[in-house]
């Protein structure tokens, strides 16, 4: 059995976490440690990068103190040491990879500088054993990708926004129309008491070749509208909450199915449609995902709801995806703020 202690500290997230694969490759999460910092956010309705870096610092500790009580080992007992090592937010990138080297060398560690999107992207092999490959939609409030995911550091990407990610769309509709932080929980408890024909909202980049996103318009859509009607009773709110997220799911599906069409050129037949990041814990998102898999005859999988957002369970175990290959890192890997999964998109037809 192999054991890793992963370490997330990219955004406004504290995490550390335990996970030990035994030798038939079953996965086993020991300990799964995630302090949120959106109390401290809140009033600025958005993500402060000094006041996430100086909260990683406070409890960072702390955390991974009680990750390895909670799993019953001690840091000598481990295999690795596995951290987000970007995208992200430097401070908080910083805070966790210096922690994580210094606990590489001071135990005599192996270490794994894990893009933050790669831990994302194996989440379902975490959860599902599943098999590669599959197609990916990762999205969250930074980013939105459609990928062929062929192996551990094989992606294909296949389509991403050009503008606004999925969940900085909802978090911006949120703020727009005076709901609370973070937004995308908020818009989505809201949609379900509105109604989503009320508002004839724009559907972006529908029916286009390519699987790319576009948000920017719909996001000024929804604020014409909100203006026109102003001011808002909480029925419009919740019908205008609604009109949007139906938007939103109507584009994500046109997305994926030009994205599925386009897999098998660069991977074959893919063994099921996934959702990865915060934003595949919208359940309307994940419905539609669901009947479209169904639809081409492919399983999906979603994560459960706690590993979604960022964790350290997902670092820890691409950690271990990248130890069993021997892909490790020395003392000097580098901090990233930005740091593509998929370096090379791959062209796109619908044909």
């Amino acid at each position: 059995m192999k054991t890793v202690l992963g370490i997330e500290t990219t955004c406004d997230e504290t995490a550390a976490a335990v996970v030990s694969v035994d030798p038939e490759g079953a996965p086993t999460i020991r300990s799964n440690e995630v302090l949120s910092q959106i109390a401290e956010h809140a009033a600025y309705g958005g993500v402060v990068p000094e006041i996430a870096a100086r909260a990683h610092v406070e409890v960072l500790d702390l955390l991974v103190a009680r990750a390895l009580e909670r799993a019953g080992t001690r840091l000598s007992d481990l295999d690795g040491i596995a951290v987000a090592a970007g995208p992200g937010l430097i401070g908080g990138v910083l805070v966790g990879l210096v922690t994580a080297k210094t606990l590489a060398l001071v135990a005599h560690k192996p270490l794994m500088a894990v893009n933050h999107l790669e831990a994302h992207a194996l989440t379902a092999r975490l959860t599902d054993g599943l098999e590669f490959p599959y197609l990916l939609l990762l999205a969250s409030g930074g980013h939105t990708q459609l990928i062929a995911v062929r192996g551990v550091g094989d992606y294909v990407r296949l389509g991403g926004t050009i503008d606004d990610a999925i969940g900085e769309a909802f978090d911006k509709a949120a703020k727009l129309l005076g709901l609370g932080y973070p937004g995308g929980p908020e818009v989505e408890r809201m949609a379900e008491r509105g109604d989503p024909e009320r508002f004839a909202l724009p559907r972006p980049m529908l029916g286009r070749r390519t699987a790319d996103f576009s948000l920017s318009g719909l996001k000024t859509a929804l604020r014409i509208e909100a203006e026109r009607i102003a001011p808002l009773a909480e029925r419009d709110v919740a019908d205008l909450c609604a009109s949007f997220q139906a938007a939103v799911v109507d584009v994500v599906i046109d997305r994926a199915r030009v994205a599925m069409r386009a897999f098998s050129g660069v991977a074959g037949r893919p063994t099921a449609l996934v959702a990865a990041g915060g934003v595949a814990a919208n359940g309307a998102i994940r419905r539609a995902l669901a009947a479209l898999a169904g639809e081409a005859g492919l399983a999906f999988v979603a994560p459960p709801l706690n590993l979604c957002g960022d964790n350290g369970a997902m670092i820890a175990w691409a950690g271990l995806e990248r130890l069993r290959l021997g892909l490790v890192d020395d003392i000097t890997a580098p901090a990233r703020p930005r740091w593509p999964l998929a370096v090379e998109p791959a062209p796109v037809s619908a044909a």
